[in-house]
């Protein structure tokens, strides 16, 4: 007899068949499969649609942040907070 590692053989297949057949019954099994198909589904698309909305959207705030560098204008914060500009006094 030849084991190999990590592999199911013939008869352990037909014996976690015939398990999970008398824990969960003829009616459950399409409902688990259906479930558990539903959730790789699930799985396969969040990872997907996930990565390329996270590009798309650190592509979007790049864009901004170039857009507002852009219409920047340096010389009003100075003439709006210049230290060296004296205030006038009120009397």
């Amino acid at each position: 007899m030849q084991y190999s590692a990590g592999g199911f053989g013939g008869y352990e297949v037909i014996l976690i068949l015939f398990v999970v057949l008398l824990l969960f019954g003829g009616r459950k099994i399409p409902e688990l499969a259906r479930g558990l198909g539903k959730g790789i589904r699930e799985f396969r698309n969040a990872t997907d649609g996930d990565l390329a909305n996270d590009i798309k959207d650190i592509k979007k705030e790049f864009d901004d942040v170039k857009e507002d560098v852009k219409n920047m204008d340096p010389t009003k914060s100075l003439r709006d907070s210049n230290p060296l500009k004296t205030k006038k006094k009120k009397s």
